[in-house]
């Protein structure tokens, strides 16, 4: 870490507290010591709070006669001291940090000759680990009581020692099980991460075959929460870069209500419960199950007013951030492209706010969803703003998929806009770009021999031509693959909104009442 990195660091640290944590602060700091040191980085820390953004020579300025080098040690002394304060104020919250608590008490009555205390200790440990499936505690706490019954005598009896051992091999077999899905679920995911779905039938294979290389032979014995929980992450991910939508819900679905029906877990692992229902939400919007998407939400935000939703920053961040990308999907869904950027005026601010939470993955989506409510509310400009966010932002090896429907969508929004001077070296820079990815589907080439020879059309023979493209796109809903972009991009909609003369919204919002009132699992 560079010493510039790590003043970003401390500036967002001390930005991040809340009055709580600062007061706490002030207190540990004044209890631990009045040394002249310790009082500088009291006045450290005021200088920073007050700072609108870190500005080192005001801090030099305000700290004088303090030089460069020592306020580098000081930086580092409190970055330190605010960690160790909030570890103190924080313990309580968290099952994490009470059972390092609890190994850091043990370890250090063992170390002063007092081994029965250090056992003691560690039975309430090894409970408290076993009630929230904190098998990777479970087995320091068992190494170090092992390492105390083996070095010592404790007088323990033969029947305790046999179950000492019995308990480390089945831990030992746990943390191998959830070691090789929690690293498959990861690995599926990055890959989504960097591609977004299958693009054809060879990514699927890849996939497929890495799936099933990696995925553990003896899955239906498994009964332990975090081997099912990322059992569920892991075919959540499989169906979703497949797009088998009724395989990631199913699995999206299982992994909710894994947390449910041991509602603990939501306390003690919250972000994989948040994640969990923001894939259900995502599922849900992918299949069109409008009902359930709106319970599923209802059950999201109540769950966002609970205290433990807001015990840690990171998770209530990510709880807003999934929420109002539902809302906005639902927008989406029902063609309400106006009140759904009414929506987008009110989370702006706060995204801006809490950006230091956010990665820039979740960002880009942001951008393209707000770009598409745009699109839909033929504020073309305005789409081709949050539009350019994606395709100029510097990360070139994220969200491939995304990328290249940014450009498409650019693309159809200076066609809208009737910017034909530039449309023409416009389509071969996206088609260029769309064909080294390898994101061309029957869709796109269509979508692209159209563009071509719309540009002399007059509006009399464009109409024909929108009929021929939408009678060669129509039939292709069902082919995965030949329409992958129909998860990006509503094509089939605009191009009916053309033939039909009817704005987009009306397009979608009429497509929404009529499904609503299809029969249960007509869809």
């Amino acid at each position: 870490m560079t010493p510039n990195s790590f003043t970003d660091a401390l500036f967002q640290l001390v930005l991040s507290l809340e009055k709580s944590e600062k007061r706490h602060f002030k207190l540990y700091i004044n209890r631990s010591s009045a040394s002249k040191e310790e009082l500088r980085i009291t006045q450290l820390f005021d200088a920073l709070d007050k700072m609108p953004e870190y500005d080192e020579k005001l801090l030099l300025k305000k700290l004088s006669p303090i030089t460069k080098p020592q306020l580098a040690n000081l930086k580092t002394h409190l970055y330190r001291q605010l960690l160790a304060s909030l570890r103190l104020l924080k313990t309580a919250e968290n099952i994490d940090l009470q059972l390092s608590e609890q190994l850091d008490y043990a370890r250090l009555l063992y170390n002063k000759g007092l081994k029965l205390q250090a056992l003691k200790i560690l039975d309430k440990a090894k409970e408290l680990a076993k009630e929230n499936h904190k098998f990777n505690f479970l087995a320091q706490v068992i190494s170090l009581e092992k390492k105390i019954e083996t070095l010592h005598i404790t007088r323990s009896s033969q029947e305790k020692v046999e179950l000492l051992a019995e308990e480390s091999r089945e831990i030992t077999g746990h943390i191998d099980r959830v070691s090789r899905l929690s690293s498959l679920a990861l690995q599926l995911y990055r890959w989504y991460i960097k591609n977004g779905h299958a693009r054809n039938q060879t990514d699927e294979k890849e996939v497929r075959d890495f799936f099933y290389k990696h995925l553990p032979s003896d899955t239906k014995a498994i009964t332990d929460f975090y081997e099912l929980m990322y059992l569920y992450q892991s075919y959540c991910w499989f169906g979703f870069i497949r797009f088998d939508f009724i395989q990631y819900y199913r699995y999206s679905q299982r992994w909710v209500a894994l947390f449910h029906n041991k509602e603990v877990m939501i306390s003690v692992e919250p972000g994989h419960y948040i994640k969990g229902m923001h894939n259900l939400l995502n599922a849900h919007f992918d299949l069109r199950n409008f009902k359930e998407f709106d319970i599923t939400l209802k059950q999201f935000e109540d769950y966002s007013k609970t205290q433990v939703a807001n015990l840690h920053d990171n998770f209530r961040v990510h709880t807003f951030i999934y929420i109002n990308s539902a809302k906005i999907n639902r927008h989406l869904m029902q063609g309400t492209f106006a009140q759904g950027l009414e929506l987008v005026k009110q989370i702006e601010g706060p995204m801006m706010e809490n950006s230091p939470y956010i990665d820039m993955h979740r960002i880009m989506v942001f951008n393209y969803k707000i770009a598409t409510l745009y699109f839909g509310n033929e504020e073309y400009s305005k789409a081709i703003d949050y539009l350019q966010r994606i395709m100029y932002n510097g990360n070139a090896d994220l969200r491939i998929d995304l990328q290249c429907y940014a450009r498409l969508l650019h693309l159809m929004s200076h066609y809208e806009l009737g910017n034909y001077d530039i449309m023409e070296s416009l389509t071969k820079s996206v088609y260029r770009f769309m064909a080294r990815m390898k994101y061309l589907t029957v869709v796109e080439e269509e979508m692209f021999r159209f563009i071509r020879r719309s540009f002399g059309l007059s509006p009399r023979d464009l109409k024909p031509e929108f009929e021929k493209l939408l009678e060669k796109i129509k039939h292709l809903e069902g082919n995965r693959f030949e329409t992958r972009s129909f998860a990006y991009l509503d094509v089939i909609s605009w191009v009916e909104s053309k033939v039909f003369a009817k704005p987009l919204s009306q397009i979608i919002r009429a497509k929404y009442l009529a499904s609503k009132h299809l029969p249960a699992g007509v869809k």
